[in-house]
């Protein structure tokens, strides 16, 4: 055998046939650290405890800035990871001008007889997934997107709902285009297991009854019950039904967003460690699959952004991460308990009781101490709310803030930074993976790795 052929056939054994690529919105290098910290802090220990994702062997910085701003949003953000293009901040699959569409990695590996899943915990018109098939000038064009949707060959799609499903012109609404256009729709991961075996393209939504609460996302995972969908189960489901496809298709292209780490560092909320380990959740299943087909499979984890500019560390050289795992309920769920208390309660809801409420489910003045100003804070903040003065979200921003003084961690905004994000990757070509790159690259990467062509 040649030279030439034994690197031939090197090559077609280095292919990557199975695609993963997650992408955790919001998720910086300190979001990381936070979470593997924690875990460390939860063993009784100064230190990280690994994550899944973040021991694989090959891991990059990544640049995230956009076409025209220096801080970049999901939108512009998911179209460099997905196209490989800059562009305008608020624009999806199309360049800066707003008008010209630029194609993704998911119509890539369409183009390559691959099957293609597009996936996330928000809503599936939502900007990250969004930029994998649609293309429009402003994100905010959720019934349009969702539209464009409806039209796709896509294979398997998975989220918490539409945002936007009815028709604004009066027809159809988009669970019915979807439909006609070939689609079975499921609600839950029990629905989907009934009605995938008989479905030539998948839509994965979670229960009626869970987006009647929120159809924006599927529940924090902090927040979540046992019949609640979870990215686990969608990641399950994604990897069940492409596989199903492969007697048609060459091998899959699968994303997977965990959407409200973003959503959580927007709030300041510490409930992202706990999204961060649902993320990493995810990627185990898929990593259970590379330990199957180890030769064929590549596992990609990025970021589009980083988001709240978190900072571990408030002055003192010291951290109290455990201090997280003492908090029962992201801010979300709080203030749906705090309104419900004092509905229900009316003059019965005092101030001994509220203090009950916040040591079960914040562990404060227990298991967390909390000084006599961050008491008197919270004292007032209960008062303004229970005589009307303000919402319950004012009594939820006092709490989160008093959990990350006690956990020593800061936060620099309400917004998005321009900090580096992480990339681990594993599997056939994971090698490229490997210093400092553009969020540009990461796309073209992965097509590299599994041998289709970029356009």
């Amino acid at each position: 055998m040649s030279i030439l052929l034994i690197a031939l056939v090197g090559l077609a054994e280095g292919k990557a046939k199975y695609v993963f690529y997650f992408i955790g919105d919001g998720m910086g290098v300190n979001q990381v650290n936070a979470a593997e910290t924690y875990l460390g802090a939860l063993e009784g220990r100064i230190g990280i405890k690994e994550l899944c994702f973040a021991s694989f062997p090959n891991v990059g910085l990544v640049n995230t800035q956009s076409a025209t701003n220096g801080v970049t949003d999901s939108a512009a953000g998911g179209t460099a990871l997905s196209t490989g293009n800059k562009t305008k901040n608020g624009a999806l699959g199309v360049l800066k001008d707003l008008t010209t569409p630029v194609t993704s990695i998911a119509e890539w590996a369409q183009e390559a007889d691959a099957a293609v899943g597009i996936t996330t915990s928000v809503s599936i018109d939502h900007a990250t997934p969004a930029s994998f098939y649609a293309h429009v000038g402003s994100r905010n064009e959720s019934y349009k997107i969702g539209e464009q949707l409806t039209k796709t060959d896509v294979d398997f799609y998975g989220a918490s709902d539409f945002v936007s499903p009815n028709n604004p012109n009066g027809g159809s609404d988009l669970y019915e285009q979807a439909k006609s256009n070939g689609f079975t729709i499921a609600r839950g991961y029990k629905d989907y297991q009934k009605k995938s075996k008989k479905a030539d393209k998948m839509i994965l939504f979670q229960p009626e009854e869970a987006s009647k609460v929120d159809r924006g996302s599927i529940p924090y995972a902090l927040d979540r019950t046992k019949d609640d969908l979870s990215l686990q189960d969608i990641t399950r489901a994604a990897i069940n039904f492409l596989m199903k496809k492969q007697g048609d298709k060459d091998g899959f292209f699968l994303m997977v967003e965990g959407g409200k780490i973003d959503w959580a560092c927007h709030a300041n909320d510490p409930v992202f460690v706990s999204e961060v380990i649902d993320l990493d959740n995810a990627v185990k299943v898929a990593y259970e699959f590379y330990q199957q087909h180890p030769d064929e499979t590549l596992i990609v984890v990025t970021a589009d952004h980083e988001t709240g500019g978190l900072v571990l560390g408030r002055g003192p050289y010291e951290l109290n991460l455990k201090t997280i795992s003492h908090q029962r309920m992201s801010m979300v769920k709080l203030e749906r308990e705090l309104k419900a208390m004092k509905d229900t309660n009316g003059d019965k809801f005092t101030w001994e009781e509220a203090k009950k409420f916040l040591t079960e489910n914040f562990g404060f003045w227990e298991s967390v101490k909390v000084s006599s100003d961050q008491t008197a804070r919270l004292e007032r903040s209960w008062n303004e709310f229970k005589e009307g003065k303000s919402g319950a979200d004012r009594l939820c921003n006092t709490v989160k803030h008093i959990i990350s003084e006690c956990a020593l961690i800061g936060w620099q905004s309400g917004g998005h930074s321009n900090g580096y994000v992480p990339a681990f990757a594993i599997g056939a070509g994971a090698e490229q993976f490997h210093g400092r790159f553009d969020n540009t690259e990461i796309c073209k990467k992965i097509a590299n790795a599994a041998g289709w062509e970029t356009k």
